[in-house]
């Protein structure tokens, strides 16, 4: 899915800078206050692609540095211990409302661009059987300084060249702010997809570099 449109006019971005600068200004314990009309994923994309943050997703309100973990991914690159953050507004949404404490949530999703394309799209799927019982709650994104973050190197996925919008420190990171995001500021809420767990699995041990793995072939 590509990003939703329209591109935040001059007057919108210029909202998003002061608001941005304030709430540097206030600390990181602070939320933003955001009273904007615009949506709070066009501030944060703004905030990731043109002033220098990756951005984390989670439930936790509370966090005051980011410690490295060691994640269970067999990938190169996701299998580094460290701190990863998103290069993009809306992917860490996703994580933000997600509530993975109360149910068990098998998940396949990317922010993307294509070679020689400035679009960044999206791709969110969960376990179809959680995905009905609408798992989402109130989470937080938090802006981390870029310094110190690498960036995944370009992939080849259907034969085609990409970059995801991951980064990842190896050292701790201290928040330089954070937002509070409801399930209905995320723009794709409505349209999460569905996938089956074992069928999954199956179509990742066959083919690894298959992503998304779908299981209609028309989809």
């Amino acid at each position: 899915m590509p990003r939703p449109g329209p591109v935040p006019d001059a007057a919108t971005v210029a909202e998003f800078d002061r608001l941005l600068q304030d709430s540097l200004a206030s600390g990181s314990e602070a939320f933003v206050d955001y009273r904007l009309p615009a949506p709070k994923w066009q501030f944060l994309c703004h905030a990731a692609d043109s002033r220098g943050f990756v951005l984390h997703g989670t439930g936790d309100p509370d966090i005051t540095m980011f410690e490295p973990r060691q994640p269970d991914d067999p990938d190169e690159f996701s299998g580094r211990r460290g701190v990863y953050a998103a290069m993009d507004g809306i992917w860490p949404m996703y994580f933000a409302i997600l509530d993975r404490e109360r149910y068990e949530i098998g998940m396949v999703n990317a922010s993307i661009r294509r070679s020689g394309d400035p679009q960044s799209y999206y791709f969110f799927s969960i376990t179809h059987s959680v995905l009905e019982l609408r798992p989402f709650r109130p989470g937080v994104v938090y802006l981390l300084p870029a310094d110190g973050f690498e960036a995944q190197p370009a992939i080849t996925v259907s034969s085609e060249e990409v970059r995801i919008a991951q980064a990842v420190n190896p050292e701790q990171v201290a928040p330089v702010a954070k937002i509070a995001i409801r399930p209905e500021d995320f723009p794709f809420l409505g349209r999460l997809r569905g996938h089956d767990n074992n069928v999954l699995l199956a179509r990742m041990a066959a083919d690894p570099g298959g992503f998304p793995w779908l299981e209609d072939a028309d989809d």
